[in-house]
């Protein structure tokens, strides 16, 4: 019975998606081993280690299906152990003997950390695709809302004018850096395992490296330049590109939340017909979607540096921190997935409110243009002069309660300089997005290159 989120009927799809969960699960990890003792028997066939007809009976049973779970279970609970029972049931099931030939000339962690790398291979394929339509989704927003004008905010309060496409072309950059990571770790990251008791490949010195050639090359993953038993490091920057992956997509989440509030209500979640905001009061509707997706990030954002902390091994092996790999980076994977999947299920759905967003445009009175004009009046005054005539009239506007244009207007430094039409030009926002488009197409170019 599931007893963790990640598997609850209750709650899994917001922590996770079949598809991941089906990359880590108990029967796709077997398959996995067995796929690693499989490679290694052939390869070490085609040198004459073994007798071809034994590594082809290997590779006849080495389905998952065909062996014992239970008795594996059984095994793991009495032995704690976790390849040698594997290794007697999938023995069990050869015939003619071709069982003896399993695992020759290999360690446990061999057969752990190349299937380790196999599920995350077949992770990052799943990664890959999501990110492309999460990008896409992103992309088409840019587009879209390239020159939608909306406030922007700095320090929690209004800053200066933005567009929306200008906000998601930083968020489809930040997704197409996590592509580029990806893309530049999986040399590092998929690489299978094959070294022997201590690293040596002591036992089979004479074909060892040819042994590690053939088998990694039917496996799909590259061949170590020595072994890494105890060398972590590409698994903790795997986690750690999960972690900032995590991060961008809590970020998004975070800022669909603050820009859905009641008084601000420039975005909002996805909403359909039926889905409730509370218990208690009819009218809310809340962003319960983000607010699980954030949960989500922090949950492997905080997972990260474990990736770290595993690295510290001792000497040859150290079992301690790869019972904490075989824990994080399976639960990391399928939560970082159920985060994207929530967030290609929000940005794809999103209600944006360019009304909304005009509006606020207007709630400071005008105030946030006082850039613009400070930046016109100095051209006549100086800079610092313009800063503290411009900060006197707005100083009047909090303390008053009047218009931004009222107060420039009764301003003798302002008037003797700027015209009442220049000072109207001067607080429109729709003039004072900078380059927020051509930046918007500069991601879009890189991006999607034509």
């Amino acid at each position: 019975m599931p007893s963790t989120l990640i598997d609850s009927i209750f709650f899994k799809d917001l922590y996770g998606t079949d598809e991941m969960r089906a990359v880590f699960g108990d029967m796709s990890l077997l398959q996995k081993w067995l796929d690693a003792e499989v490679a290694l028997a052939q390869a070490e066939a085609e040198l004459g280690l073994l007798p071809q007809w034994a590594a082809d009976e290997i590779a006849r049973k080495g389905r998952a299906e065909l062996l014992d779970t239970a008795a594996i279970k059984r095994g793991i609970d009495q032995t704690v152990h976790p390849i040698v029972p594997m290794i007697r049931a999938f023995q069990a099931v050869c015939e003619n003997g071709a069982g003896e030939f399993i695992h020759w000339g290999a360690t446990t962690q061999d057969i752990m950390d190349t299937a380790s790398v196999l599920q995350i291979k077949e992770a990052t394929a799943i990664f890959e695709a999501r990110l492309s339509r999460l990008a896409d989704a992103l992309a088409g927003m840019a587009a879209q809302h390239r020159d939608t004008p909306m406030p922007g905010r700095t320090h929690g309060q209004h800053a200066l004018p933005i567009t929306f496409g200008f906000k998601a072309a930083q968020w489809l950059a930040e997704v197409m850096r996590h592509q580029e990571r990806l893309a530049q770790l999986k040399p590092r990251t998929l690489v299978g395992q094959f070294a022997g008791a201590a690293g040596t490949l002591a036992s089979v010195a004479e074909h060892g490296f040819e042994i590690q050639r053939r088998m990694m090359a039917r496996l799909g993953l590259g061949v170590p330049l020595i072994t890494w038993h105890a060398a972590r490091d590409s698994m903790a920057e795997f986690a750690g590109w999960l972690g900032l992956v995590a991060a961008t997509l809590g970020k998004i989440a975070h800022e669909v939340i603050l820009l859905q509030k009641t008084e601000v209500w420039e975005v909002e979640e996805p909403f359909n017909a039926g889905k409730v905001g509370s218990s208690t009061m009819p009218h809310k509707r809340n962003p319960m979607i983000c607010e699980a997706l954030l949960a989500l990030a922090r949950l492997v954002m905080n997972a990260a540096p474990l990736g770290l902390d595993a690295m510290l091994h001792e000497h040859e092996r150290d079992w301690t921190n790869e019972h904490i790999e075989w824990a994080f980076i399976p639960e990391s994977c399928i939560m970082t997935d159920g985060a994207l999947a929530l967030t290609i299920r929000i940005v794809e759905g999103l209600h944006v409110h360019p009304d909304r967003m005009a509006a606020n445009l207007d709630a400071t009175n005008g105030l946030w243009l006082s850039e613009a004009v400070m930046l016109a009046l100095a051209e006549k005054v100086g800079r610092q002069t313009a800063h503290d005539v411009v900060y006197h009239c707005a100083m009047r506007v909090v303390d008053q309660g009047i218009d931004f244009r009222r107060a420039l207007a009764e301003e003798d430094a302002v008037t003797r300089h700027l015209s009442e039409s220049e000072i109207e030009r001067l607080l429109d926002p729709r003039r004072y997005t900078g380059l927020a488009g051509e930046f918007v197409d500069r991601v879009l170019r890189r991006y999607r290159p034509y």
